[in-house]
């Protein structure tokens, strides 16, 4: 088999918020000044009875849905995160119990900070096209921590993407996946021990040499292996840490906003880490029109990036709406709804 395709795909978000002004004020700092520089007004927070594995279920069963596929003929699911529910005891396996897939299923729970989602597409890409599974699943789902008063505190955020994989010869076959790459180093850009309840980071150099070099190096790689021009592209999909890193790289490419704008959704939600770059794509598979290429780059801190080259098959199909309204927390709350209470 040549190519996978998506076939389904899906997202979830808590409805809990918090806006970046009120985390600002219960630390006496400029509101303005940090959403200027952030770019994020709000971010999503899980429930006090909502994890990874929560949101990767309901995410899934939206793929699953959307493509039509039983699932009992999906015998893949590997689900990258940074906080699964637990240290042993796979939220793969759970959800293939969960969501009945068949038990005869290659299951896995990954990790590389913010970019284990993409890696799980890029393992259910293979198994499809070396012919060993006929549909499989890839998720990325988070509920990031941020250290109370620590930068992270205003954009870590929960939410998770969903997709289905299968043939791009398969009647409901919505976006073909053409090409896929990685670029990885051993840069300590931000980690977390064992042990330890919140990451820690390297200040300024998440940003260089992290992100904006192992962004650059994958783009780059990208256009020369596979003799393609930006220009060309559709729609392009970076990580969002927050809103500043992405525009910042897009400008230095000549990536216009326009080509971002379909899956630029960090202002609204914050990064919710293994999902961030995902939640991007399934705006973008929503929006999108037969024939119209995405170039899809997530980031994850440690550090590496992947680049996943999709052409769409069909235009794009909206998921049913989300119509919980909002609940927006205070400080206090929202250290409630985030564990953070005790340490603070």
């Amino acid at each position: 088999m040549e190519h996978s395709a998506i076939l389904g795909f899906g997202v979830y978000l808590p409805k809990y918020r918090i806006k970046t002004s009120d985390i600002a004020r219960h630390w006496q700092q400029d509101a303005q000044a940090l959403m200027a520089g952030v770019g994020v007004e709000e971010k999503s927070v899980a429930g006090a009875d909502e994890d990874s594995f929560t949101m990767a279920f309901e995410a899934a069963q939206l793929a699953l849905q959307i493509s039509r596929v039983t699932p009992a003929r999906v015998s893949a699911v590997f689900v990258g995160s940074e906080s699964h529910p637990y240290a042993v005891k796979p939220t793969s396996g759970m959800l293939v119990s969960a969501l009945k897939l068949n038990p005869l299923s290659h299951a896995a729970d990954l990790e590389f900070a913010c970019k284990a989602g993409t890696a799980g597409i890029q393992i259910v890409d293979s198994f499809v096209r070396s012919g060993q599974i006929n549909f499989g699943l890839a998720i990325g789902a988070d509920t990031a921590q941020g250290k109370p008063g620590d930068a992270l505190e205003y954009t870590a955020a929960a939410g998770a993407a969903a997709f289905l994989l299968g043939s791009d010869t398969h009647k409901n076959a919505l976006c073909r996946i053409e090409k896929t790459l990685s670029f990885t180093t051993d840069t300590p850009d931000f980690w977390r021990v064992k042990g330890e309840s919140y990451p820690r980071h390297a200040g300024r150099f998440t940003g260089e040499p992290g992100y904006f070099e192992h962004v650059r190096e994958t783009i780059r790689a990208a256009v020369e292996m596979w003799k393609i021009e930006l220009s060309d592209m559709n729609h392009v999909v970076f990580h969002m840490p927050n809103a500043k890193f992405p525009l910042r790289i897009a400008k230095e490419f000549g990536i216009t906003k326009e080509q971002m704008k379909a899956g630029f959704v960090v202002p609204t939600i914050g990064n919710t880490y293994s999902a961030c770059s995902l939640i991007g794509l399934v705006s973008v598979l929503e929006k999108v029109k037969k024939g119209e290429r995405t170039l899809l780059i997530s980031y994850g801190s440690g550090s590496g990036c992947d680049a996943i080259l999709m052409t769409a098959l069909k235009d794009g199909k909206s998921l049913p709406a989300d119509t919980r309204e909002h609940s927006y927390l205070d400080y206090s709350q929202y250290l409630e709804h985030s564990g953070a209470l005790s340490t603070h």
